[in-house]
C-alpha cells in the first residue's frame, strides 16, 4: 500500500458531522442508512474534500456509498451538456455496475442528477440516446464506453470525478490498456477514487500514473478477518460423491450460491439440479443480459434457490439474508476465493463459505488459503454424514423433476410476434404455389417436393422469374414454385426473406 504524504482528515462517527447537501443527509434517513461503515466513517471526510483516494474494504463494506456520496455531492447543482458527463464510475461487470446505479438512484435523484448506465448486452443505442441528453453520471464497463466514444456519442472531456471500484480486476491485464485510455481522455487535475476489495501489485501502476497524493485507507483487509464468516473445507472421496454432494447442499432450506469454473459446468449443473427437484439457473457471461438480469430477479425473491454461477457473479451482486456461499469448483486465485465469500456475510449479517475438495485438490486448494489469509474448519465428509447438514443445512433432493417459468410476453410483445408483416414480395409470392407467402407459425407443413417434367420445370422457371435476369433465372430453375414456397415459409412473408419481428426478450 502506497503512503500518503499529506496527513489525511480524522473519520466521523456520524453522517451529520459531514459537510453534505441536507437532501442527502435526508435521503440517507429515509434509506435507512444510520450511521456511517468504518470505511465510509474514514474516507469521507478527506473525498468530500476532493482528495484522491486509495481504499481498500471487503466486499459489502459499503465502498459504494464511500464514493458514490462524495462523487453525489461534489457534483449537485452542476448541469451536464449533451454527450459530456461531470462524474464517470468505471466497473469491470455489467452486474456490478447495475448495482452500482441501484444504490445511487436515490440519492443523485435527491439532488436531481440524471444518472446513466452504459454497459454491453444491452441496446447501445439506448444508452447513447441517454448520453445526448446529458447525463450528470456515468456509471460503465470500459468495453462499452470505449465503442460509444468512437461513435462520438460521448466524451469525457468535463468529467471532473473518476472512481474506479474493484480496482484490482480492473488493473489486470486484459482490463489495463482500456482502463488508461479512458482516465487519461478526463479533465486533468480532477479528483481519482479507486476503491476494491483487494489491492495488489498492480494497482500500483494505475496509482503513480493517475493519483495525486492519495489518501490511503485500509479496513477489513479481507474476507479473512469477518468474524461473521466461517470457512469450511470439505474433503470428498470423488466426483460420484461431489455431485451427491452439490445436490443435496443445492436442496437445501434456503437460498445458495454455486460457483463453478466455466459456462459449461454451470449449464449442466443446473440442468442436473433441475432433473433433481432443485430451483436452479445458470448465471454466466455466455448469457444475454436481459436473460442474466432476469435470473437474479428470480434468485432474490426466491424463484431459483440455486445460482450456478462462474465467477461473472462472484463481484457487485448484493442479495439480501444469503447465508451460504459454495466452490464447488475451488478457485485458482486468492482473490477470487476472497470476491466470491464476499456475496455472503454482507453488512455484518453471518454467512459461511464452503469449498468442496477432490483429493488431488487438497495441495492447491492449502496454498490458496494461506495466499487467503484464511484459515478454514477441515472436514473429511460423505453426502449421507450428519456434519454435512450441520454445516449446509443440506438435505435429499425431492428427484421430481422441476422447471422454472420464464415471464409471458406482455399483450404487444406477443402481437408482434405472431402478426409477422406482409410484404409485397409475399403477395407476390402467390401465383408460384399454393400458400406460398403464409408463415410457418401458422402451423402449415410443406409438401413434399414431387418430381418435375421439362414442361413443369419451364413453367415453374417462366412463373417465378420476375427479374428478368439469367441469374434470377437460374435462382427460380432451381427451386421454381417450391423454392417460393419454402422462402415464403421461412421468412413469414417478410421483406426479402426476413423472419418475422420477434418479441423483445
Amino acid at each position: 500500500m502506497p503512503e500518503n504524504t499529506t496527513p489525511a482528515l480524522p473519520p466521523v462517527a456520524d453522517f451529520a458531522d459531514l459537510d453534505m447537501p441536507a437532501a442527502l443527509l435526508k435521503t440517507l434517513g429515509e434509506q435507512g442508512v444510520t450511521e456511517p461503515f468504518p470505511i465510509q466513517a474514514a474516507t469521507l471526510p478527506n473525498s468530500l474534500a476532493g482528495r484522491d483516494l486509495l481504499g481498500r474494504g471487503r466486499t459489502g463494506s459499503g465502498k459504494t456509498l464511500a464514493f458514490g456520496l462524495p462523487l453525489i455531492a461534489r457534483t449537485a447543482g452542476s448541469k451536464a451538456e449533451p454527450k459530456a458527463p461531470l462524474a464517470l464510475v468505471l466497473v469491470p461487470t455489467r452486474e456490478l455496475a447495475q448495482q452500482v446505479t441501484d444504490a445511487l438512484t436515490p440519492y443523485a435523484g435527491a439532488l436531481r442528477l440524471r444518472l446513466a448506465t452504459v454497459v454491453g448486452g444491452m441496446s447501445i443505442s439506448r444508452q447513447a440516446g441517454a448520453l445526448r441528453r446529458g447525463a450528470e453520471v456515468v456509471v460503465a464497463t470500459p468495453g462499452r464506453l470505449k465503442d460509444l466514444i468512437e461513435r462520438g456519442d460521448v466524451e469525457l472531456g468535463q468529467v471532473r470525478i473518476t472512481v474506479l471500484d474493484e480496482a484490482d480486476q480492473m488493473a489486470d491485464m486484459g482490463f489495463m490498456p482500456q482502463v488508461t485510455a479512458l482516465l487519461k481522455q478526463v479533465a486533468p487535475g480532477g479528483q481519482t477514487m479507486l476503491f476494491s476489495a483487494t489491492l495488489d501489485q498492480n494497482v500500483d501502476r494505475l496509482v503513480k500514473q493517475f493519483l495525486s497524493d492519495p489518501v490511503v485507507h485500509s479496513v477489513d483487509p479481507s474476507a479473512g478477518a469477518v468474524t461473521t464468516m466461517e470457512h469450511h473445507v470439505l474433503h470428498l472421496q470423488d466426483e460420484t460423491d461431489k455431485k451427491a454432494v452439490t445436490a443435496r447442499i443445492a436442496a437445501r432450506d434456503g437460498r445458495v450460491i454455486l460457483f463453478v469454473d466455466t459456462k459449461r459446468s454451470a449449464d449442466r449443473l443446473a440442468k442436473r439440479l433441475l432433473a433433481n427437484g432443485v430451483y436452479a439457473a445458470p448465471l454466466h457471461g455466455g448469457r444475454s443480459q436481459p436473460q442474466r438480469n432476469r435470473t437474479l430477479e428470480q434468485f432474490k425473491d426466491g424463484r431459483v434457490t440455486a445460482l450456478v454461477a462462474t465467477n461473472v457473479a462472484a463481484r457487485g451482486i448484493h442479495v439480501d439474508d444469503l447465508d451460504l456461499v459454495v466452490n464447488v469448483d475451488p478457485p485458482t486465485e486468492h482473490k477470487d476465493y476472497l470476491h466470491r465469500g464476499g456475496r455472503t456475510a454482507r453488512a455484518g449479517e453471518s454467512g459461511s463459505v464452503v469449498t468442496l475438495v477432490l483429493p488431488e485438490q487438497k495441495r492447491e486448494v492449502q496454498r490458496l488459503m494461506r495466499h487467503a489469509g484464511i484459515q478454514p474448519r477441515t472436514t473429511q465428509v460423505r453426502s449421507t454424514d450428519e456434519e454435512l447438514v450441520e454445516i449446509t443445512g443440506a438435505r435429499e433432493p425431492s428427484g421430481v423433476a422441476v422447471v422454472i417459468a420464464v415471464p409471458e410476453p406482455t399483450p404487444a410483445q406477443a402481437g408482434d410476434a405472431s402478426k409477422p408483416r406482409r410484404s409485397r414480395r409475399s403477395r407476390g409470392s402467390r401465383g408460384a404455389g399454393s400458400g406460398a407467402g403464409k408463415p410457418a407459425a401458422e402451423g402449415q407443413q410443406r409438401q413434399p417436393r414431387q418430381p418435375r417434367s421439362a414442361n413443369a420445370a419451364k413453367a415453374g422457371a417462366g412463373s417465378g422469374a420476375t427479374s428478368g435476369t439469367a441469374a434470377g433465372g437460374a435462382r427460380r430453375r432451381s427451386g421454381g414454385a417450391g423454392a417460393a414456397a419454402k422462402t415464403g415459409a421461412a421468412a413469414g412473408g417478410n421483406r426479402r426473406g426476413r423472419g418475422p419481428r420477434q418479441a423483445a426478450a
